[in-house]
């Protein structure tokens, strides 16, 4: 009886897992099949879940046109700002463990910035890029992703960072190795797969930014979450062109997340999450 028991809630939850990944698969493949639909197809009711012929001239459309170079702009902005965050955080964090720099609540400061709507610094930000003449460039939306970042890294970080062992960087310390070399060789290692699920999360908030990125640029490095929305219109929706450029859009994020997803999960059952 208690092993058909345990057969049963075993059963259940399978269940429930494969109902849950299906919904959230559901929306992207959904999103591939209109991007490889006809235009009969997509308008067609009931709805045509997998197209009868094949087409790919939404994804040729994008590449002859230069639409698809945004996905190149975000994936640029997204990668530079993910590494700056990351050594900057890293250091900030190191920091605040072993130096206690700010005291006990510095830390609680340099989170809470991030905890700032965007919307509210928007205007004042747009403002000072004008007068850099740093709208619509790499530099621009490089060094605002960073600085939003940074507090995100630093916080995270500072909990990897206190899970390791003190008595390690004492017994490298007296072995001759400098501080920087103890961060690099020591705690680094220690802390990569904490290290490498803040880098995910971090590229992940810079790739999925809409609102600076419309802000902040117009024709030159304008990011596939921006450019995505000019294909709404009022008028007519370029459905298979919305498809195309988000499945565009997706692939990396899959990538990163398919290649990193065990740094993910050991990470995330590290200091900085569990509770």
């Amino acid at each position: 009886m208690i092993r058909w028991d345990r057969g049963w809630r075993l059963w259940v939850r399978v269940a429930l897992a494969l109902a849950a990944t299906l919904i959230f698969v559901f929306p992207v493949f959904w999103l591939a099949m209109i991007s490889i639909k006809t235009p009969d197809d997509i308008y067609a009711y009931p709805p045509v879940w997998i197209p009868s012929e094949i087409h790919f001239s939404s994804y040729v459309t994008l590449f002859r046109d230069g639409d698809a170079w945004s996905v190149w702009h975000s994936l640029v902005t997204a990668s530079v700002s993910t590494v700056l965050a990351m050594i900057i955080g890293t250091i900030a964090a190191y920091s605040l463990v072993r130096f206690r720099t700010g005291g006990d609540h510095l830390a609680i400061w340099i989170i809470s910035q991030r905890m700032i709507p965007p919307i509210c610094v928007a205007f004042p930000i747009f403002l000072l890029f004008v007068w850099w003449q740093w709208v619509d460039t790499y530099a621009g939306l490089i060094l605002l992703y960073t600085a939003f970042n940074v507090p995100y890294v630093t916080w995270m970080m500072r909990g990897y960072i206190q899970e390791i062992p003190l008595e390690l960087e004492q017994s490298a310390l007296v072995d001759g190795l400098s501080r920087w070399a103890v961060l690099r060789k020591v705690v680094l290692p220690m802390a990569r797969a904490g290290f490498f699920a803040t880098a995910v999360f971090t590229f992940i908030f810079a790739w999925n930014d809409f609102l600076f990125a419309l802000i902040l640029t117009k024709s030159e490095v304008v990011t596939y979450t921006v450019k995505v929305t000019g294909y709404f219109g009022s008028q007519s929706t370029f459905w298979s062109k919305i498809g195309a450029m988000s499945m565009l859009g997706v692939l990396p994020m899959m990538l990163v997340v398919g290649t990193m997803q065990r740094f993910i999960v050991r990470g995330m059952s590290m200091g900085a999450v569990k509770g």
